[in-house]
């Protein structure tokens, strides 16, 4: 059995615009800039046709990884959870997703993680604890609420 790939419906639908936008504007694009380098004649010496090429095999390589992202997707709802790091006292709202989607830049975390684990079936008012490489760390969740 293949491994599935946990998606919120807001990251299922960024992946299939994402697909669409490759297969039908980008490609068109890449087939413009490969047309136009062809006719500039010799292709051994041409740095537009090969830089064209190289872009059409990365668009294609995204393709195929978005199809298979989204051949084995699992719709889940994102969890939303406020809350306080305790050594911190720092109070943060976290959104805990699939890992495919994980951004921690923008406090989105996988729910394979230790932090994405721990808090995503906390409840509200609990305190958790958190084994993390850079050693423990505790948790008081302030609210939590599903998308």
């Amino acid at each position: 059995m293949e491994d599935t790939n946990k998606l919120t419906k807001e990251g299922l639908r960024h992946y299939e615009d994402e697909l669409h936008d490759l297969k039908v504007n980008k490609r068109q694009e890449i087939a413009q800039k490969i047309k136009e380098a062809r006719e500039q004649g010799d292709l051994s010496e041409n740095a537009e046709y090969d830089a064209a090429k190289d872009e059409q095999g990365r668009i294609e390589d995204r393709i195929a990884e978005l199809e298979e992202l989204l051949k084995n997707a699992e719709i889940i709802s994102g969890t939303h959870v406020k809350a306080k790091n305790m050594s911190t006292g720092q109070t943060i709202e976290y959104k805990v997703v699939g890992s495919s989607q994980a951004d921690s830049l923008n406090f989105m975390i996988s729910d394979e993680s230790p932090v994405g684990r721990a808090l995503k079936d906390g409840k509200k008012g609990e305190t958790v604890t958190v084994d993390t490489p850079a050693g423990q760390i505790k948790f008081k969740i302030m609210d939590t609420w599903k998308d």
